[in-house]
């Protein structure tokens, strides 16, 4: 009998991360998540997903000054998002330009180890500077170049914004990218690994990932949960809010996971940091709102027979809306981040490659017989 969605199949060996879905644990190379978003960078943990370990201090200045020197973007890219029109989706504008990179790095088609690595720096180098340069240039704002001497999370709300972002803003973005930089098999992460098993090329498995994640089901869904924060507006309407949509048989967007059936362990990291953002500026509404919901959705679970917890969606939303990012672009900054655990998967497949050809258990009819042209109905 088929599994539904592969559930339950396991596809290939990895030791990039793993989840204990009733424990709600992630480590990434036997890290825990929680050490991971307290106690390093994101430049830290891509060394990590990239070569096995976490770097000391020269590895770590050296591979931080080839991310930064691989920031910038060909002209031409810029080009292109200038032409595409704004009311382009910012996760297709990225899949595009992510596709469009080939074309402009030596090693595109270049399959050894050392290439792979220096592609797997390049893309996770660049797109943020895509993403916002699209962001500005839907707005009628030129592009801000990138800067050398700012970190992956810094430098990102410096290119976005056109500012210099503070500790705490950077910061809380670096732990983001964090969170999301890698997590086991999931859709994206399967679609580049698909690819890359046919011996395609880098460029072509990010770019299947990242239209993988585009979808709500996947990275799409910190977008809806926004929405749904500004729809229900007040503190004081979340529950009733709740209360219709259960009614009325919608999921709330926020909530579950494929695999988790524990809390999420990045969802509670997220709301630590969506506090900070709400301690400083002094506008809690969204983390109130939020808190509302949660406990909403836990008394309601809880009369039903259920159990539900918030997932890294959930609080991640609030915590890009109050630092500024538009909220169609929440799943580019997902896809910045993953791009260090699909490059990761992808260098992995290729070290011990076989082509991914799953079956189809066949249910349709038998016994047909051709009839002529003239006689079918």
């Amino acid at each position: 009998m088929a599994s539904r969605g592969l559930e339950g199949v396991v596809v290939a060996e990895s030791e990039l991360s793993k989840i204990y879905g009733d424990q709600g644990r992630l480590i990434y190379r036997g890290y825990e998540i929680e050490d991971l978003a307290e106690h390093t960078t994101f430049e830290e943990v891509c060394h990590l997903l990239w070569h096995g370990e976490l770097p000391n201090r020269k590895q770590l200045e050296e591979l931080s000054g080839e991310l930064a020197r691989n920031r910038a973007v060909h002209p031409d890219l810029i080009e292109l998002l200038r032409r595409t029109p704004p009311a382009t989706h910012p996760m297709a504008a990225l899949r595009t330009a992510a596709s469009a990179l080939a074309s402009y790095d030596p090693d595109a088609e270049d399959m050894s180890p050392d290439a792979n690595q220096r592609k797997a720096i390049r893309i996770t180098a660049k797109l943020p500077t895509l993403t916002a340069a699209f962001a500005r240039l839907r707005e009628g704002k030129e592009p801000v170049a990138p800067r050398e001497d700012l970190s992956t999370a810094g430098n990102f709300l410096y290119m976005l914004r056109g500012e210099e972002p503070d500790e705490l803003e950077t910061r809380i973005i670096d732990a983001a990218l964090i969170l999301h930089a890698e997590h086991g098999m999931n859709a994206s992460t399967f679609s580049a690994r698909v690819t890359i098993a046919t011996l395609s090329d880098m460029h072509s498995a990010i770019t299947s990932a990242i239209g993988t994640l585009k979808g709500p089901l996947h990275g799409g869904a910190n977008e809806r949960v926004m929405h749904m924060l500004i729809e229900i507006g007040e503190p004081e309407a979340a529950e009733a809010w709740i209360e219709e949509a259960l009614g009325r048989g919608e999921r709330i967007m926020g909530f579950g996971h494929r695999v988790y059936r524990a809390l999420d362990p990045r969802a509670p990291i997220l709301k630590r940091l969506a506090e900070q953002l709400a301690a400083r500026g002094g506008n809690t509404k969204w983390l109130d709102i939020s808190e509302r919901i949660q406990k909403k959705m836990a008394e309601e679970m809880e009369r039903r027979g259920r159990k539900i917890y918030p997932n890294v969606d959930f609080f991640s939303a609030s915590v890009y809306y109050t630092l500024g990012i538009p909220t169609d672009m929440f799943t580019n900054v997902f896809a910045c981040a993953r791009a260090a655990g699909w490059t990761a998967h992808v260098m992995e497949q290729l070290a011990d490659n076989r082509l991914i050809r799953p079956q189809a258990e066949y249910v349709g009819p038998m016994g047909k017989k051709v009839r002529p042209l003239d006689e079918r109905g």
